[in-house]
């Protein structure tokens, strides 16, 4: 059998080998978890306990990149900051999954981390806001304390130029609405420029910090309360990043529930107020940065699989639809 993805290589039989390497008493079960960029998997071990079994999408990140992430974990932890961490197997937190299929030698980074369950969080109440809001802000006090080294900056170069780059030199988007698009592309782009200085202030953040990646313990379980799950999208970038996309609904909605975020987290450390300008920059970064993330991976069968709408002119219209209302909403 050829091989078009890294990931078509990695069985059952390969995940179930690595944890048993480590000494984990897996008991043949397995069931793949929802996650499109890794490979994750809940591993059943013989206690009828469970693990997390992340394996690392080949050549996203190095193996310093990796640790940084886990470095920043075990910092949270250390601070009782409730964060679900790689657990430290045989004195290490980061493994490798060696393999040899077709011929070809291979590897996979890969972690094992707890499993912890939760439901997502009632972000309609405003004490689960707050209380978002004060992790929230010790998170930022720990990542705050160092920089990451390997791990890139969340700017307008990485988010913004290199995707639409990207995009156009590999000639993804569709010929009809390619000008359109890279005329509006263009135009937002010079406005977030404009918006958000060259140089801010960055810290370490969880980078991706959207509802799904909060889990809510109920009252009478251990820990009850938030706790974040999937660092790995963390990198450098401004506090502001790692707050608003927990919000939804209209403009007033979103006013609303940011005012008692920020009440919880400026209970526990600084929040400058000027970042609330860089929102909606953020916020276009992230669309254009999206468009290009699905190209960069339709190598991977399981994009285009769940994704078959990507790359179609109705995609770009659409993209360009939502360009002319971040123009707006920036202008």
């Amino acid at each position: 059998m050829s091989v078009s993805h890294p990931y078509q290589a990695l069985t059952p039989s390969v995940v179930l080998d690595a944890l048993s390497a480590l000494g984990l008493p897996v008991d043949g079960r397995l069931s793949a978890l929802s996650s499109y960029e890794n490979r994750v998997y809940q591993v059943h071990l013989d206690d009828d306990s469970s693990v997390v079994a992340k394996f690392y999408r080949p050549g996203r990140w190095n193996e310093a990149q990796i640790r940084e992430e886990h470095a920043f974990t075990a910092a949270l932890v250390a601070d009782d900051i409730p964060v679900v961490g790689p657990l430290v197997l045989n004195g290490m937190s980061l493994h490798e999954a060696r393999i040899v299929h077709d011929g070809v030698d291979g590897h996979f980074w890969f972690s094992v981390s707890p499993c912890r369950g939760g439901r997502a969080p009632e972000l309609d109440d405003p004490d689960v806001l707050m209380w978002i809001g004060r992790l929230m802000a010790r998170m930022h006090l720990v990542g705050e304390r160092q920089a990451f080294v390997h791990r890139p900056a969340l700017n307008l170069h990485t988010f913004g130029e290199a995707p639409r780059d990207l995009l156009v030199s590999q000639g993804w988007i569709a010929a009809e609405v390619q000008q359109q698009w890279l005329d509006l592309c263009t135009q937002a782009l010079e406005l977030v420029r404009s918006r958000m200085p060259a140089q801010v202030q960055q810290l370490r953040l969880h980078g991706d910090c959207h509802p799904g990646n909060i889990l809510w313990t109920p009252d009478g379980m251990p820990q009850p309360g938030p706790h974040f799950v999937d660092l790995d999208d963390a990198r450098m970038g401004p506090a502001v990043q790692d707050l608003w996309m927990l919000l939804h609904g209209d403009e007033l909605e979103r006013r609303q529930k940011l005012a008692i975020v920020l009440e919880g987290y400026e209970s526990m450390r600084p929040f400058d107020r000027q970042e609330l300008q860089w929102v909606e920059p953020l916020r276009t970064l992230r669309i254009i940065h999206y468009s290009a993330w699905l190209a960069s991976r339709q190598d991977d069968p399981a994009f285009p699989m769940h994704f078959p709408w990507f790359g179609t002119a109705d995609y770009w219209r659409g993209q360009c639809d939502t360009l002319r209302e971040q123009i707006e909403l920036m202008a």
